[in-house]
Order: structure tokens, then sequence, then C-alpha cells
């Protein structure tokens, strides 16, 4: 730890509410606040900072928390420490995350959406926190990548799947290219769903490079999509940590389900190497 970071243990509990507990060599006082930014440009509009008051929790250790109601817009959050009378901030950095309580979280199913906050170390050193905000949300479950397409089963928060309830595979910047497939509702959990998207439909067309097909719910027939996408527990980035098969969707062509760093889910296309 430098000399002038902090660094941060992270709880949660199972409704959301995170609670930080700091300590540093030359610890900060009880008046100091702990401050998160949302990254970028976004950090210096209205509600792009937010400030937690820091209060002693024992000899060089100060606590905040910041309960599930407070309100943080999507995005990626940077925290650091004000000290009263202190020019600019000190870093704070990552210590222990407890986050077991974020494991397989079923918020209401009547809720209108849903929210979500997984404290992260950065690639350089410093903790930061991971929002999303959804409003209405399909939560991803169950994935099976499979020879000729990939079955998923999830929840839907905030709207009800009704006449033509369809999943829609888009491929950004080519409207023209999308594929649907219809709907399932398997029972269990108020709100659950299902599809089975083929591999074929969607590589039908030239997938000279890599391609991302990104995969929206459609709650009835002309509705707005809604992303499908998995946040209700305590990974922050799906992309590199939850890895499916991949299969062959047409000659020199295959096939991967995946999810990208802000854990939205979608079906890759790309070039098979030679000799596949």
């Amino acid at each position: 730890m430098s000399s002038t970071a902090v660094r941060a243990d992270c709880a949660a509990d199972p409704a959301g509410t995170l609670t930080f507990v700091l300590t540093a060599p030359a610890a900060p006082v009880a008046a100091s606040t702990l401050l998160l930014r949302r990254r970028g440009a976004a950090g210096a509009a209205p509600g792009g900072t937010v400030r937690i008051p820091l209060s002693g929790s024992g000899p060089g250790r100060l606590r905040a928390v910041l309960p599930a109601s407070a309100r943080l817009a999507e995005g990626r959050w940077d925290a650091y420490v004000e000290e009263p009378g202190a020019e600019g901030t000190r870093t704070v950095e990552p210590g222990l995350r407890d986050l077991r309580a974020l494991v397989d979280r079923t918020p209401d199913a009547g809720a209108p959406g849903v929210s979500a906050r997984v404290p992260y170390p950065t690639a350089d050193g410093r903790l930061a926190l991971r929002c999303w905000v959804r409003a209405p949300h399909a939560e991803a479950g169950a994935v099976v990548g499979g020879p000729d397409g990939m079955t998923v089963e999830g929840v839907l928060y905030g709207v009800t799947a009704g006449e033509g309830a369809a999943v829609e595979a888009r491929l950004p910047g080519e409207p023209a290219r999308t594929h649907a497939v219809p709907l399932a509702s398997p029972g269990g959990p108020a709100g659950a769903f299902a599809f089975t998207l083929p591999y074929a439909p969607p590589a039908a067309g030239r997938v000279a490079g890599a391609q991302l097909w990104q995969l929206w719910l459609i709650p009835a027939a002309g509705a707005e999509g809604v992303r499908i996408s998995r946040i209700l527990d305590d990974v922050w980035s799906r992309r590199t940590s939850f890895v499916y098969p991949s299969a062959p969707a047409a000659p020199g062509v295959l096939a991967t389900p995946c999810y990208t760093a802000d854990n939205d889910l979608c079906l890759r296309l790309e070039p098979a190497p030679a000799g596949r």
C-alpha cells in the first residue's frame, strides 16, 4: 500500500447494501468522506458523485455504508477518500471483498426493475464499483451451448411476457440482420422464461470477421426489447470468467455463447480456424 492510499474491505448483505471498512498507514480523520465518482465525463455531471460519511469503527479504522436504496446510475464508479482541508483525494485500494450474499440474488418478481452493485479491483489496483440499473430486466440463468444452438433459462423483471413474446438476436450496425425465436414459459418462479437460439440462421449471411450478436427479449409483439444480461450475483465482468463451447454454425463459421465485459449475453460468430 502506498503512503497516500487507503485500503477498503467490502461486505455485502442480501439486499445489496455495501459496507466499507477503511484502513491506511496514516489513517484519515473521522470527518472524511468516501467519495464515489462515476468514471468518465459523467463524473462531472449532476449525480456523478456520491459522498458517504466515514465514522470510526476501531483504532485506525473508518466505516462507510452505501445503502441499497442509494441512487447510483449505471456505469463504473471509482472510490476515493476526501479529507477536510486536504487538496485532492486519496486513492482507495481493494482489500477483502465478502460478496457471498450477492450470489444468486432473487429480487421480488413484481419489482419494476433491478439494480446491482459489485465492488471490484481495477487493472491498476484501485477499488471501483460496477453498477447496473435495469427497468425492466431479463436476468440470464443457465446457459447451455449445444452442437446446434444455445438454450437459455432466465427470469424477467418489471414486465410480463405476453402474446408474441420472443427473443431476437441482433447484429449491431446491421438492422436488417436479425433472427427471432419464440419465448417459452417453463413454469417455476414468476417471470421465468426459456428459449433456444439455433446457430445456423444468424450464420447464413457473410461472416468475414468476429460478430457479436446481441440478445434481446421482446415481451410481446411490438414491444420494446429488454437486453438479456446476468447481473444478480458477485461477478463484475463475465467476459473471461464464463466460457462456453464453440460449435460449427455454417461451413467455415463457429458460434459461441458469450458475455460482454458488462455482463450482457451475446452470440459470437467468427470464421473457423483452418482445419475446423
